[in-house]
């Protein structure tokens, strides 16, 4: 290679090395630079560096020469770059500014309470050999009312008790509403499932109640089942006595007492003791042989109950909240506290 040739490639390597360095708007890009022009083992310096061997050898003294000075003056020109970069950054920087103060706390965020509360229930419930099943929260007159054995003239239907939807199921043409409870989810389970079932769902469900210290028109509530042979009230009592001493404390005290639900015969509500009085934090019953029918399972040969349980009023008993719609105010400083 001819000398001039060999210094001409230089001084273009030169001017893109200081067109790219006085372009360079931020670190990184200053970086990109540094590596394309000054890299050790890619870099187009290094390349042209190689070059030098082609040079004639009488010619190599002053090829050396001008490769050294196009070295130091693109060294020059990054450092000239950077320098700026730099100086730019604290004319950027508040004069108050500490940087030996300790930093801000970071807020973290944390799980709602009633998320915590679905988690240790299920929990809870795992450990009792129950499985976990969802269901939509959109159903039909079927799921939510008649397989339930709620006839069509029952008062549970009223319009005004339920959040009917403007429209209808497509296929079966059936009334669409929010389900008023996660008893849809046992009828879906059973309609695909034999027995022996042992399942719970938690979920929110819909009634247009009004909102006072105790309701609310969207909560959420735990849905269990357990059907197979010989299934009695005995069972249903163990699993509620249960699950509240272990949700609620080994000191809780709770009573059963009768009650009345379509879908289950004999049916009981279950209350525990807060604050002075008994709150109802449930309803429970053996499954109505009409329900089981409704599913196709024989009444004679299985049988099973059914309990579904206000996961608000559990989580309420559990830290000592008196007013159920501070659970839905998204209040941050009510919320931190758990």
């Amino acid at each position: 290679m001819a000398l001039q040739e060999f210094v001409s490639e230089l001084e273009s390597l030169c001017t893109a090395a200081n067109e790219a360095f006085s372009k360079a708007e931020s670190g990184d890009q200053l970086e990109d630079g540094r590596v394309e022009f000054l890299g050790a083992k890619n870099g187009r310096l290094k390349s042209a560096q190689k070059l030098l061997g082609s040079v004639e050898k009488s010619d190599k003294p002053a090829a050396g020469q001008k490769l050294n000075q196009i070295k130091k003056a693109i060294q020059a020109a990054f450092e000239e770059a950077k320098s700026r970069l730099v100086n730019a950054v604290e004319d950027d920087l508040d004069e108050t500014f500490d940087p030996t103060l300790p930093g801000a706390p970071i807020r973290m965020g944390r799980l709602h309470p009633i998320t915590q509360t679905i988690e240790e229930l299920k929990d809870i419930m795992g450990r009792l050999g129950f499985s976990i099943e969802e269901g939509p929260e959109i159903e039909d007159d079927w799921h939510n009312f008649e397989a339930l054995n709620i006839p069509r003239e029952h008062p549970a239907r009223d319009p005004l008790d339920n959040f009917y939807l403007a429209t209808a199921n497509q296929n079966s043409g059936q009334p669409l509403l929010l389900r008023s409870q996660t008893s849809t989810v046992q009828i879906r389970v059973m309609e695909n499932t034999p027995p022996p079932i042992r399942i719970i769902s938690l979920g929110r469900v819909y009634r247009p109640d009004t909102a006072d210290r105790t309701h609310y028109p969207m909560f959420h509530q735990m849905e269990g089942l357990m059907i197979d042979v010989d299934v009695t009230m005995a069972d249903l009592k163990t699993v509620l006595r249960l699950f509240a001493t272990n949700y609620l404390g080994e000191d809780v005290r709770i009573r059963i007492r009768p009650s009345f639900f379509p879908f289950t015969e004999p049916s009981v509500e279950a209350d525990y003791y807060w604050n002075g009085k008994w709150v109802e934090f449930g309803g429970a019953g053996m499954v109505d042989p009409n329900v089981l029918q409704s599913v196709g399972y024989d009444p004679e040969t299985v049988s099973g109950f059914a309990f579904g349980l206000g996961v608000e009023r559990l989580c309420m008993r559990r830290h000592s909240i008196t007013d159920i719609r501070d659970l839905f105010t998204n209040e941050t400083r009510f919320l931190h506290q758990f």
